[in-house]
């Protein structure tokens, strides 16, 4: 049949299929969401009018400066995401696109998915408190940790509450506050031991930070060449792998003595 058209002919009609695919990913449905810088949260004062921290059976301390937690805010887990929101986000500083499954490990039910968010954050927020009087040296028995942070789900703030704890408890241990009073964010999860793990969403995390006004950013080693690559200008990195190099590392800040870590 081909052989019996002219060349442009041919051309055309081979072309039609191609044309029929492009259109139709066009306005296909992709694996994908559009993420970019969210919400961060002083865990030492208040989110919403509650204090996200709050202790009792010990003496605690009012400190100075801030720990702030930080998201990404991604398209929802139901949203279609096409072609073209893929291509016009593709190359911007300040969004991300990726695969959906990075995001909503669990699917697209949108209930489904803060369940598991929800169930993700009770547990980061138990393991911080865990991790926080394991290394002060204090009985979960006798001191208890209440963590209200509305509208946040997953594991990433656990080393921010973890911090928190311990300065609202001893800050610098001795005397001092943990935070140097700056206002310092990062991201991570924690494990009851101390372990602190990668969590994702760094590029846009350390943005967030700095339009909050962090001038440092506690990272997961891991995840170092992530955090350089959009790093804000006047933001600094300190690479964490456990809770006790976490804290070393803004005492050595606070003080001005011994090394501070960097990408």
């Amino acid at each position: 049949m081909l052989s019996r058209l002219t060349r442009p002919q041919a051309v055309a009609a081979c072309a039609l299929p191609v044309v029929a695919l492009l259109a139709t990913a066009a306005f296909a449905p992709l694996p994908f969401a559009v993420a970019q810088p969210g919400m961060t949260a002083n865990v030492l004062g208040e989110n919403r009018g509650t204090p996200v921290i709050t202790v009792s059976g010990a003496p605690t301390r009012t400190p100075s400066g801030q720990l702030r937690m930080t998201t990404i805010e991604a398209t929802g887990p139901d949203t279609n995401v096409r072609l073209g929101d893929v291509l016009g986000n593709w190359f911007r500083t300040d969004r991300a696109v990726m695969p959906h499954d990075s995001v909503y490990p669990t699917g697209n039910d949108v209930k489904e998915i803060e369940k598991h968010n929800a169930q993700q954050m009770r547990q980061s927020q138990d393991a911080a408190t865990q991790a926080a009087l394991k290394y002060l040296d204090l009985k979960a028995d006798h001191v208890k940790v209440t963590l209200k942070l509305a509208d946040v789900g997953g594991p990433s703030a656990g080393l921010l509450f973890t911090l928190g704890i311990i300065d609202k408890l001893d800050g610098d241990g001795s005397g001092g506050d943990l935070t140097g009073g700056r206002t310092i964010a990062g991201t991570g999860t924690i494990d009851a031991d101390g372990k602190v793990g990668a969590v994702g969403g760094v590029a846009l995390k350390t943005q967030a930070a700095r339009r909050d006004g962090a001038t440092v950013f506690l990272v997961p080693k891991a995840e170092c060449a992530d955090a350089r690559s959009e790093l804000p200008k006047g933001l600094r990195l300190i690479p964490v792998t456990t809770l006790k190099s976490a804290v070393d590392s803004l005492v050595a800040l606070e003080k001005g003595k011994g090394s501070v870590p960097s990408c």
